[in-house]
C-alpha cells in the first residue's frame, strides 16, 4: 500500500503546498526524460506475494501485526487488512533462470509465513478472494491501525460524501453497501513488475494493455464474494468498486474511478500517465517531499519524487507506471501489472509471470505499434469480458479477428510467449515447465476459479452456506501445500467432520436469504398463497425499498379463517393483519443471543435487518437445525 508517513490533507495550506511539490516533480521528471537519465540497455522482472490469513476453522484470521512482529525480514508488510500479509520480491534481471528464481523466494516467503503462522494460530491461503469472507470481517476493526489507512477511508469518503455502493452480477447477484473501504482488503494478488527503458515505456505500456485481457481469462482465481457466485475474477469489480470516491454528480459526467483499465492508448511517455491522474484524481494524502527536485536534477543528482509516487498509489491503474531508483542509484520506470489473482499455488503464479513476460518481449520486438492493429475499445472489452466469464470469454485480437479466449492463448498466444521467453535468453526447461502449467490448465479449462465453482456445485446443498464454503477453503489450502498445479487438483469435498459449530455462532452465517415477502397493500390471499406454495410459517412485509414493516404469520391466518370472512366484502389487506414493528435482529447477533430472545418473548420467527432494512429471516425450524446438530455431537461422544 505504500507510504506509511502521510496525513489526510484537510488542511488547505497543506494541500496547496503539496499540490506545488507534485507539480515540480511532474517538471523534475520531464526533465530527467529530456537529459536521459533513465536506466536502460536491462530488463527486470519483479513481484509482490499478496496473501490472506485464515484460522483454524478457515475464516479470516485478524493476525498480522503479530505475525509481523515475530518476523525480522524486510520484504513482509501489512496490507490493508489484519486478515491481509504482503511479501515484496527480489528484483530479478530477465534472463537465464530467473524465473526460477523468482518461483524459489515466493515458495521461500510462503513457507517463512506459514511456519509464523503457525506460532500464531493461524494458515495462509492464496486465493484472490477468499470464499469464507462475511460482512463482520469487512467493519474498520479489521483494518490494520495505521496513519496512512484511515486517512485514506477518511479522504475518500469525504470525497464521495456517501457510502460506497455496487451490485455486481454473475451466476448469483450481490448488491453491496458499504460505508469504509476494507471492501479493498477482499482482494489479494500476484502483482508483476517489468522494467523497461524510458524510451520505450509508451510502446511496451500499450502492449501490457493488449495482452492483460488473454492474461486474466487464463489465470482467473476470485469467483466467491460474501457467499455469491458472481464474476470469474470479481476482484475487478469489487476493486474498481471499493474505492470508488466519486460523488453521483462525477459518476454521472463519466469521470473514471480511482481503480480503472484507462480509456485510451498513450502516445509517447509514461509522463502522460501521471499527468492525466494529477489532473482528474484530487489529492487526498500528503507527505514529505523535497524542496527543489527540479534544481537537483539539473545538479545531476536523482530525486525521490515522493509526493508523485504518494499521489500515485492512490491511483489503481491495473497497469500502473511506477517510477523507482535500482540498488545501483539510477532511476528506472516500471509497468505494475495488477490483474494476476493470489494462488491457486505458487507454481501457478509464477506460470503465469511467465507468459505475460513472454508476451511482452516477443511483441515488444516483432510489433512497432500495437496501435496499428487494435481498436483501444476492444482492448478495454476483452479485459472486461475476461473479468466475467474467464477462458469462455471472445476475445478480439489483431485486426479484429474474434475467437474465444481458449483457443487464442492455446494456438497464438502460448506460441508467442515462448518465442519471447526465448529471445529473453529464459533456460529452456523453464519455458517448458511454466508455460507448460498455462497450456495444461487452459485445455482442460480448470482455472482457480472453474475449481471453486465446480467444487461447490459437487458439494450440492449439503450443510449450510458457511459450512460449504469453510469446506471449499479447507480443501484450498490442503492443496496449495501439495505444490501441484491447479489443473491437477481434486475437486473440494463437503467435510462432515469439521467444526460446524464455527458456521452457527452467528445468526447472519445460517440465515434464510432467499425470502418471498409482500407489500402491505397485497391482499392476504396472496399472503396465504406463498405460505402454501413455499412451505413458510411468515411472511416478511416490506416497502419497496426493502424496509421491514412488518410479519405475517400461518397464526394469524388460521385466527381470520376462524373468524370468518365475508365474499361480499372488500378484500383483507396484509396491512389489516400484519404485526407492525416485528422484533428484528442483526446479522451479527449470536445465535445463543437469538434463541433466548425467541424464547423470552415467544417468537417463533425472527426478521434479520441491516440499517432497518430486511437482509433474512430466523425461524423455530432453523434453530432446531442447530440445536439436532448439537445433540448429534454430544450423543455421539458418549
Amino acid at each position: 500500500m505504500g507510504e506509511q508517513n502521510v496525513e489526510q490533507s484537510n488542511d488547505e495550506a497543506t494541500r496547496r503546498a503539496f499540490m506545488k511539490a507534485l507539480l515540480n516533480e511532474v517538471r523534475a521528471m520531464e526533465e530527467m526524460l529530456d537529459s536521459d537519465m533513465f536506466e536502460r540497455g536491462i530488463r527486470r522482472i519483479g513481484a509482490e506475494q499478496e496473501m490472506f490469513l485464515v484460522d483454524g476453522a478457515y475464516r479470516p484470521a485478524m493476525t498480522a501485526m503479530q505475525m509481523l512482529e515475530g518476523m525480522d525480514d524486510p520484504r513482509f508488510t501489512h496490507e490493508l487488512g489484519l486478515f491481509n500479509l504482503e511479501a515484496n520480491l527480489s528484483p530479478l534481471e530477465l534472463g537465464g533462470d530467473c524465473l526460477r528464481r523468482l518461483e524459489a523466494e515466493t515458495d521461500e516467503v510462503l513457507s517463512l509465513a506459514r511456519e509464523r503462522a503457525k506460532k500464531v494460530g493461524s494458515q495462509v491461503a492464496l486465493v484472490g478472494i477468499l470464499p469464507t469472507l462475511t460482512r463482520d470481517h469487512l467493519s474498520l476493526n479489521a483494518m490494520v491501525p495505521t496513519a496512512r489507512y484511515f486517512a485514506l477511508n477518511e479522504a475518500l469518503r469525504r470525497l464521495r460524501g456517501s457510502d460506497f455502493q455496487f451490485a455486481i452480477k454473475g451466476i448469483d447477484q450481490l448488491n453491496f453497501q458499504h460505508d469504509n473501504l476494507m471492501l479493498e482488503a477482499c482482494n489479494t494478488s500476484y502483482q508483476v513488475h517489468f522494467q523497461v527503458a524510458a524510451e520505450e515505456f509508451a510502446s511496451l505500456y500499450n502492449v501490457a494493455q493488449a495482452v492483460t485481457g488473454p492474461l486474466l481469462a487464463t489465470c482467473v482465481n476470485s469467483p466467491i464474494l460474501l457467499g455469491k457466485r458472481l464474476w470469474h475474477e470479481s476482484r475487478i469489480a469489487v476493486f474498481e468498486n471499493s474505492i470508488d470516491a466519486r460523488s453521483e454528480a462525477l459518476a454521472a459526467r463519466g469521470l473514471q474511478p480511482r481503480v480503472h483499465f484507462g480509456d485510451h492508448w498513450i502516445d509517447k511517455s509514461v509522463i502522460e500517465i501521471f499527468k492525466e491522474d494529477i489532473a482528474r484524481f484530487r489529492v487526498i494524502l500528503t507527505t514529505d517531499f523535497e524542496d527543489d527536485p527540479i534544481g537537483m536534477v539539473q545538479r545531476g543528482e536523482i530525486p525521490k519524487l515522493n509526493a508523485l509516487r504518494l499521489h500515485n498509489g492512490t491511483v489503481y491503474r491495473w497497469n500502473r507506471a511506477c517510477y523507482g531508483i535500482s540498488e545501483n542509484g539510477k532511476p528506472h520506470l516500471r509497468i505494475e501489472n495488477r490483474v494476476i489473482p493470489s494462488g491457486p499455488t505458487v507454481l501457478d503464479e509464477i506460470a503465469n509471470a511467465a507468459f505475460f513476460f513472454g508476451m511482452m518481449s516477443r511483441l515488444s520486438h516483432s510489433i512497432e505499434d500495437i496501435r496499428e492493429h487494435f481498436n483501444f475499445s476492444d482492448v478495454k472489452s476483452n479485459f472486461m469480458s475476461a473479468a466475467r466469464d474467464g477462458l469462455r470469454a471472445q476475445q478480439v485480437w489483431f485486426d479484429e479477428h474474434q475467437m474465444p479466449a481458449k483457443d487464442l492463448i492455446l494456438k497464438e498466444l502460448l506460441p508467442l510467449a515462448e518465442q519471447g521467453l526465448r529471445e529473453a535468453s529464459i533456460d529452456s526447461a523453464d519455458i517448458e515447465r511454466y508455460l507448460g502449467v498455462i497450456e495444461r490448465r487452459v485445455d482442460s479449462r480448470r482455472t482457480g476459479a472453474r475449481w471453486q465453482l465446480d467444487s461447490l456445485e459437487n458439494m450440492k446443498s449439503e450443510g449450510s452456506l458457511h459450512e460449504r464454503m469453510r469446506a471449499l477453503t479447507a480443501s484450498m489450502v490442503q492443496q496449495q501445500q501439495t505444490g501441484k498445479p491447479v489443473s491437477e487438483w481434486e475437486l473440494a469435498e463437503f467435510c462432515g467432520t469439521q467444526d460446524w459449530r464455527e458456521s452457527y455462532r452467528t445468526v447472519g452465517q445460517f440465515m434464510a436469504t432467499d425470502l418471498f415477502t409482500v407489500r402491505p397493500d397485497d391482499i392476504v390471499d396472496f399472503a396465504a398463497s406463498l405460505m402454501e406454495w413455499r412451505y413458510v410459517r411468515h411472511v416478511p412485509v416490506e416497502d419497496d425499498s426493502g424496509r421491514l414493516l412488518g410479519l405475517i404469520s400461518h397464526r394469524q391466518l388460521l385466527r381470520l379463517i376462524a373468524r370468518g370472512i365475508d365474499k361480499k366484502t372488500e378484500p383483507v389487506m396484509v396491512r389489516d393483519i400484519m404485526r407492525p414493528d416485528p422484533t428484528s435482529i442483526g446479522p451479527e447477533t449470536t445465535t445463543v443471543e437469538a434463541i433466548r430472545l425467541m424464547r423470552e418473548k415467544r417468537l417463533s420467527c425472527l426478521p434479520v435487518t441491516e440499517n432497518g432494512k430486511l437482509v433474512g429471516l430466523v425461524t423455530e425450524y432453523d434453530l432446531i437445525v442447530v440445536a439436532s446438530r448439537l445433540l448429534e455431537s454430544v450423543l455421539d461422544g458418549e
